[in-house]
C-alpha cells in the first residue's frame, strides 16, 4: 500500500559572530508542528537590547505552535491574536518579569514570523523584520513574500511585546504553493535583493536544490548550518541566523 504524502521540514538556528564575540547565546528560536496535512511554523528573533529576549522568542514560538495547530484557515487570524496574547500573559507573570507589569515585557522583546498552512493554502503572520516566502517547487518568479517591516530608523523594528503590537501584526495569504521558507533578519540579506521584490538566485537556489535532494534530514540541516555559519556569511552579517524550510505534499 503506497504511503500518503507527508510534510517535511528542515531548520537551523545558530549564533552570530557578534554574540560569539560577546559570549552571548543565540537569541533566535524556531518551532514547528505537523498534524496530518496541517503545518504551523514560527521563527522569532530576540532583540539584542532586551536581556531576556531568548526566553521571549522561545515562549512566543512554542505558544503559537501549541495553540494554532488546532486552528483552521477560517479562524486563523483571530487565533493568532489570541495566541500572541497568551504568550504575552505568560511573560507578564514570568519569574524574570520582576515588576509583573506590561513594561516588564520589553525585556522579552522579539520579532515574529510564522506560517499556518492547510494543504496548499495558508497565511503568513508577521511582526517586525525577518521574512517568509511561499512558492511552487521550481518556480522562483511567482513568489508570495511576507516582507520585513522596520521603523523610522534602519536599526528599528517592531516586537510582539510592544503595547501596540496588534497595529504591527500583518497577514499575507497564499494558495497553490508547496514550499515555504521562514527566516530571521540575519538571513534576509543573503536571500533577497535590497527592495525585497527579488531573491538572490545565486545564493538561494543552490541551497534549495540541496535541501530538495538530500534525503537525510540531519545531514541537510548540518549543511544548511555550515552555509550560514561560514566565515564570509558571518562577516556579511554577524547577527544570529534562523532558516526554516518546508516541503508540502
Amino acid at each position: 500500500m503506497p504511503q500518503k504524502p507527508t510534510i517535511h521540514t528542515l531548520s537551523t538556528s545558530l549564533r552570530g559572530a557578534l554574540h560569539k564575540a560577546k559570549n552571548l547565546p543565540c537569541q533566535d528560536f524556531c518551532c514547528s508542528k505537523i498534524a496530518k496535512n496541517k503545518l504551523i511554523a514560527v521563527v522569532a528573533d530576540g532583540a539584542g537590547s532586551a536581556k531576556h529576549s531568548k526566553i521571549g522568542a522561545r515562549i512566543v514560538c512554542e505558544t503559537l505552535c501549541d495553540i494554532l495547530i488546532r486552528s483552521n484557515l477560517q479562524n486563523i487570524r483571530a487565533d493568532v491574536i489570541k495566541a500572541i496574547e497568551c504568550a504575552r500573559q505568560k511573560l507578564l507573570f514570568h519569574r524574570y518579569n520582576k515588576t509583573k507589569s506590561a513594561h516588564g515585557l520589553l525585556d522579552f522583546s522579539a520579532t515574529v514570523v510564522g506560517v499556518f498552512c492547510h494543504k496548499n493554502h495558508g497565511i503568513f503572520f508577521h511582526i517586525g523584520d525577518g521574512a517568509g516566502i511561499a512558492y511552487q517547487h521550481g518556480d522562483y518568479h511567482n513568489l508570495v513574500i511576507s516582507e520585513p517591516e522596520n521603523g523610522i530608523f534602519s536599526c528599528e523594528t517592531y516586537f510582539f511585546t510592544l503595547p501596540d503590537w496588534q497595529k504591527n501584526l500583518r497577514f499575507t495569504e497564499f494558495c497553490e504553493k508547496n514550499r515555504l521558507l521562514l527566516m530571521t533578519d540575519g538571513v534576509t540579506g543573503f536571500v533577497f535583493s535590497d527592495d525585497f521584490f527579488r531573491i538572490q538566485r545565486k545564493f538561494l537556489i543552490p541551497v534549495l536544490d540541496y535541501l530538495e535532494n538530500e534525503p537525510r534530514k540531519v545531514r541537510a540541516e548540518q549543511a544548511l548550518a555550515n552555509t550560514l555559519n561560514d566565515t564570509k556569511a558571518q562577516r556579511l552579517n554577524a547577527d544570529d541566523k534562523t532558516f526554516f524550510w518546508a516541503k508540502l505534499p
